[in-house]
C-alpha cells in the first residue's frame, strides 16, 4: 500500500488565508470564481452524534440535502481525510447527482508518512469506526435522505463492507480494494446490493487481492444483490497519488459506482 500522500493544503485555515491574501491585492475577479465554486460545492463541516466511546465525530458535506433523496457516505484511506479523499467525495456528489459525506474517523489527524499511516490503521477501533458510519447515516436520514450509501477505497473499503453487515441504516455499497478481518464481522450477513471493485494485479493477500475478492462474491453469492468487477490493474489504482494509479480503470469504476447508487438509492 506504499504510496506517496500529497501535502496537506490546510482545509479551512488556508481558504481563509488565500481569500485575505486575495482582498489585500484586489484580486477580486479570482476571488469571485473562488467563492462562486465554494458555492456551487456547497461544501458545509458539521459535527455528528456517534455511539463510538470517543464521542462526536466531525464531518464534511458536499451539495444540498434539500435537492435529493439519498447521500454516499466516502470514507477515507489510511492516511485520513485527505485532499483526495474530499475529491472523490465531490466526484461521487456530481456523478450521482445526490449528497455526499465524509465523516473523519481519525478526529482530525492527517499524515504523509507510511508508517504512521500503518500504525493509525492496525490501532483504529473498528467497531468504533462502523458506529462512526451508523452515525453519519442516522445524520444524514435527519436531514431527509431516506437512503444512504456508502463506499470507500483501501480501509475505506474494509469498512464499507463492515458498515454493510452491521449499520441498518445503510442501504448499499461500494467497496474498493479492501476487505475487513474476519472477527469485525460476519459479511455472509449482507442483504443490501453490494457493487464491489478490485483489481487483478493486487498483490495484498489476505486483504484485496484477486483471490479475496471471489471469497468474497462466493460467500455473498445468492445472499444479495452482488456485483464484482475486476480491473487490470493494482492496489490503490484509483489514486492519483500512488504509482499504481489507472485513470482509465478509475473512470470506469467510477462510471459503474454512479450508476449502481443511482439505482439502488432512488
Amino acid at each position: 500500500m506504499k504510496c506517496r500522500m500529497p501535502p496537506s493544503r490546510g482545509g479551512l485555515r488556508s481558504l481563509k488565508a488565500v481569500v485575505t491574501l486575495l482582498m489585500m491585492h484586489q484580486n477580486w475577479d479570482v476571488l469571485v470564481v473562488l467563492l462562486l465554486t465554494l458555492w456551487l460545492t456547497k461544501m458545509t463541516s458539521v459535527t455528528f452524534s456517534s455511539e463510538n466511546v470517543a464521542g462526536d465525530c466531525p464531518g464534511t458535506l458536499y451539495g444540498d440535502p434539500s435537492s435529493t433523496s439519498f447521500a454516499v457516505i466516502v470514507l477515507q484511506e489510511w492516511w485520513g481525510v485527505t485532499d483526495e479523499v474530499k475529491s472523490k467525495a465531490q466526484e461521487v456528489q456530481k456523478r450521482c447527482a445526490c449528497v455526499t459525506f465524509i465523516p473523519d474517523l481519525y478526529r482530525g489527524k492527517v499524515t504523509k508518512d507510511y508508517e504512521e499511516a500503518g500504525h493509525w490503521m492496525e490501532g483504529l477501533d473498528w467497531q468504533g469506526a462502523v458506529k462512526d458510519v451508523q452515525g453519519a447515516a442516522r445524520f444524514l436520514n435527519s436531514k431527509g435522505l431516506r437512503k444512504v450509501g456508502v463506499t470507500g477505497f483501501c480501509m475505506g473499503g474494509a469498512l464499507s463492507l463492515a458498515s454493510a453487515a452491521l449499520a441498518p441504516e445503510i442501504s448499499a455499497a461500494a467497496p474498493f480494494y479492501g476487505l475487513p478481518k474476519p472477527g469485525l464481522c460476519d459479511l455472509s450477513s449482507i442483504r443490501v446490493p453490494v457493487q464491489a471493485h478490485f483489481g487483478e494485479l493486487d498483490t495484498f493477500k489476505g486483504f484485496a487481492a484477486p483471490e479475496d475478492a471471489r471469497n468474497l462474491a462466493k460467500m455473498l453469492s445468492g445472499k444479495c444483490d452482488f456485483q464484482l468487477y475486476m480491473y487490470p490493474a493494482g492496489h490503490a489504482f484509483c489514486d492519483p497519488n500512488c504509482h499504481r494509479y489507472n485513470k482509465e480503470q478509475t473512470d470506469l469504476a467510477m462510471e459503474r459506482l454512479a450508476k449502481f447508487f443511482t439505482e439502488k438509492l432512488t
